[in-house]
């Protein structure tokens, strides 16, 4: 099975600000580029990868092509093959291009949507253990209020899904403004 080199794993840490409908999260996007092998041992190598780090992965699958969060569950997304381009941090957030190899672990409330993909575009979801029954929310100022609740009460995963080592990108305090 194919492994990854956990000791020379760098995340690019991106912020996104609540926009009035799409929350986002106080929490960087974590965003890994570990590069291609071929896709099914790369999906078996995601899946693997997010268990043993106490994250559960759930479904094989595209992006949805609207935007959305997760208000109730932090959400990590492994490109198994082909490419997309995505938004993150709801409609007027950055795009970014995801090709296989890539991994983003999306703290919860953070908008993302997929606007094109190559036919072959597969991603591995995981989310942390406790945290599978995971809600998808539209931005929607008339429930906005409510998303901040409830992603507030998210609890921090233990565990990155990609190194196994402690969330230190997430503790509390390492803020960027929300």
């Amino acid at each position: 099975m194919f492994r990854f080199d956990h000791h020379t794993i760098a995340a690019q840490t991106l912020f996104f600000k609540d926009d009035g409908a799409t929350p986002n999260s106080r929490y960087p996007v974590l965003l890994y580029r570990l590069g291609a092998v071929a896709a099914l041992e790369l999906a078996c190598a995601f899946e693997a990868l997010f268990a043993a780090h106490q994250w559960t992965p759930l479904w094989r699958d595209g992006i949805f092509d609207y935007h959305h969060f997760h208000p109730n569950a932090h959400e990590a997304l492994g490109v198994v093959s082909g490419h997309a381009r995505v938004i993150l941090g709801g409609p007027t957030g950055q795009t970014l291009n995801l090709e296989a190899g890539d991994v983003v672990v999306l703290p919860a409330g953070t908008g993302h949507c997929c606007i094109a993909s190559s036919d072959d575009f597969l991603v591995v979801g995981a989310y942390p253990q406790g945290q599978e029954a995971y809600d998808t929310q539209r931005p929607d100022p008339s429930l906005h209020h409510q998303a901040l609740g409830r992603i507030a009460a998210v609890p921090d995963p233990a565990l990155d899904p990609v190194t196994g080592k402690a969330m230190t990108q997430w503790q509390h305090g390492k803020s960027h403004g929300h």
